[in-house]
């Protein structure tokens, strides 16, 4: 199965649709009340990743499901150079993306690193959670794809007593809580942010 694409920008346009979207596949599907309101809540998560991005942004939303597992989809090209990011971010004080905390935070920045083409130095500032194709192909979202995964992330804060703000981070995320798997899969100049739940 999968619901109709809906079109969204960081301008809010097409939330109330997408959000929409997740209550009618909820629906369709026949979930119980609490995995519509995950379904919902895992939705306005992404929405809340379009929004925080900077510049003017549009995507692609949709939701697939397959013997349970469902996959909301939020797909982007890129606009953003790594010129227009640096001049965005030397408004700020401290010349840094302050907004970069917490696990919302850090998936949109490495969604905003990830529309940058000519500066991608995604592996040596986010270097934990990167799978290559050809590791483990099945995983990919995105064939020929690099990919973030949060799940390797998060394997990799566990096992790192240093890691003491990251865990606290992810103790704190709604997607953490929720969410089985995130990827950030690129490929090209097609960023593909996926989340994946399974509902029994």
């Amino acid at each position: 199965m999968k619901s109709d694409v809906i079109h969204v920008t960081n301008k809010g346009v097409g939330t109330s649709e997408a959000l929409a979207q997740a209550e009618a596949t909820a629906a369709f599907k026949s979930l119980t009340p609490k995995n519509t309101l995950h379904l919902r809540l895992l939705t306005e998560e992404m929405m809340s990743l379009v929004h925080a991005l900077t510049g003017e942004q549009e995507a692609d939303f949709w939701i697939e499901e397959e013997d349970g597992v469902f996959r909301l989809y939020l797909q982007t090209m890129t606009v953003m150079n790594a010129e227009t990011r640096r001049q965005l971010l030397e408004t700020a004080t401290s010349g840094k993306n302050s907004a970069a905390k917490g696990l919302l935070g850090k998936l949109r920045d490495l969604l905003e690193r990830s529309l940058e083409p000519a500066d991608r130095t995604l592996t040596d500032y986010y270097p934990a959670g990167w799978i290559y194709a050809g590791t483990d192909p099945s995983s990919l979202s995105v064939a020929n794809a690099e990919m973030w995964s949060f799940n390797q992330y998060r394997d990799a804060v566990v096992k790192d007593p240093t890691k003491v703000e990251e865990w606290d981070e992810l103790e704190k995320s709604i997607l953490a809580k929720i969410a089985d798997e995130i990827q950030v899969s690129i490929n090209g100049d097609m960023v593909l942010v996926t989340i994946f739940k399974t509902f029994k």
